[in-house]
């Protein structure tokens, strides 16, 4: 082993918890080493969030175009060169990669080191560098930011044919004949609604009674309707068994209400769910206790060995680019700023980018009535807001949930154009505790999309 090299904190990923901590440390005057296995941004911006929203971007672009007709703009014939769809998402990411390699390249105190990190024991990793080489580095603090990946199930001969998972879909040049996505989640039917609208057929195979089962009925069966009026087909209660085929001709066999049946696909995006990147990190070696392979943390985001800790997808709980970033702060309070931060009741959004996008905080109405609270619950259609009928925008609607004494707002959920960044507004006014009465008369510009909450929390009173 190489001789052992001290600095005051290394960070194991650039993730979005890692990179802007390292640079907060380095700042502070801490010699910092971050560790990177292959390239800058972790999943958000290497495979998440900034590629594929900029595929739903362009197909979004081509909905759009195909109903030009409806605005009176008449367009033609529309056609999808994928391989330009791909070139754009490829340029975007690269700038986004290379800005944040250029700032930790560039953060005095900071050392960025490409490899592959292993822990040696409790104190100690050991860098397998990628041009060759290894280094041995310890340190006081040691935090985990090694994110996840897709996780492949186990399914008779599923992994005798070629399948297609969030990252490598993104990579197709020519535009799938029927594509057949096993497992109905967020991931899932973005990439479903993205490819039906550049133009394959697409069948969405979901395990369980319904999409969206954490979320109320209601907001399942709108989420569905929209979806089959894409043109996509839905098969809910569907429990895969078997897969056999090809490339070009994978036939996916399923039990559904205790019939077998088969789909035939040319394409197979497999999406039900991730696993955490700690099965090569030597965690054992180090004593670090996971639980299904994530690290465990408390409340300061420290595993049960001390100096050691872990943040963003790698310690489980919600898989948000803004849970991540929020676990920096933390770190950097706590470290930094010497400030008692700690995980606790976080309110935690989510904006799920079909379109219309499906956008939540808070409690939704079942959660709300299973916990026996006193409620009030208002909903109305997009088709209420003005500006979405403008924009011929109106598929989905608003709900709000309200506790009846207080008035408060506890929970939000928002199906429809630009969901996210109305259900943003009611999460302030949720930080802000402002009773719904606040929101229900105040004034705001018309017309937009915002003013459509006088209209759902004056409901409340109808």
């Amino acid at each position: 082993m190489p001789a052992i090299e001290p600095v005051d904190a290394m960070i194991l990923g650039t993730g979005q918890a890692g990179k802007p901590l390292a640079q907060a440390l380095a700042n502070a005057g801490f010699r910092t080493v971050v560790v990177e296995r292959e390239h800058v941004g972790g999943t958000c911006v290497n495979v998440g969030c900034t590629p594929t929203k900029t595929m739903v971007a362009s197909a979004r672009v081509a909905y759009l175009a195909r109903r030009g007709a409806d605005y009176g703009v008449n367009t033609g014939a529309i056609t999808v060169d994928i391989r330009r769809v791909i070139a754009r998402k490829r340029a975007l990411v690269e700038r986004f990669r290379n800005y944040g390699t250029q700032r930790l390249q560039n953060t005095p105190n900071l050392e960025l080191v490409f490899g592959h990190a292993r822990f040696n024991d409790s104190k100690t990793v050991e860098v397998q560098l990628r041009d060759g080489g290894k280094r041995a580095l310890t340190a006081p603090k040691i935090v985990i930011n090694t994110g996840g990946r897709p996780v492949l199930p186990k399914v008779a001969g599923l992994a005798d044919v070629p399948t297609l998972d969030s990252t490598s879909i993104m990579e197709l040049e020519e535009l799938p004949r029927h594509l057949v996505v096993l497992g109905g989640g967020f991931i899932g039917l973005e990439f479903a609604q993205m490819f039906r609208r550049f133009g394959a057929d697409v069948t969405v195979l979901e395990g369980m009674p319904r999409l969206a089962a954490r979320d109320d009925e209601d907001v399942s069966a709108a989420l569905q309707k929209v979806l089959e009026e894409d043109g996509i087909h839905i098969e809910c209660d569907a429990r895969v068994e078997r897969v056999d085929g090809r490339a070009g001709d994978i036939g996916i066999h399923y039990v559904q209400g205790g019939a077998t049946r088969t789909v035939r696909g040319s394409h197979l995006l497999v999406s039900v769910g991730r696993t955490p990147n700690t099965d090569d990190l030597g965690l054992e070696a180090a004593g670090v206790v996971t639980v299904r392979g994530y690290v465990t943390v408390d409340a300061t985001l420290a595993t049960n060995v001390p100096g050691i800790y872990a943040a963003g997808d790698v310690k489980g709980g919600p898989q948000f680019t803004h849970i991540a970033y929020d676990d920096f702060r933390i770190l950097r309070d706590r470290w930094v700023r010497n400030l008692d931060a700690r995980l606790g009741d976080r309110l935690v959004p989510n904006t799920v980018f079909t379109d219309p996008q499906l956008a939540s905080v808070g409690l939704n109405e079942t959660e709300a009535r299973r916990r026996g609270l006193d409620v009030r619950v208002a909903k109305i259609g997009m088709n209420g807001f003005a500006r979405a009928l403008e924009m011929d925008e109106a598929r989905g609607f608003i709900k709000v949930i309200v506790d009846a004494k207080s008035q408060q707002i506890l929970g939000c959920t928002v199906f429809g154009i630009e969901g996210g960044e109305i259900m943003a507004m009611v999460q302030i006014a949720m930080i802000g505790r402002l009773p719904y009465t606040v929101l229900k008369e105040t004034i705001f510009a018309h017309p937009t999309l915002a003013e459509g909450l006088n209209n759902v929390f004056l409901a409340l009173d109808a």
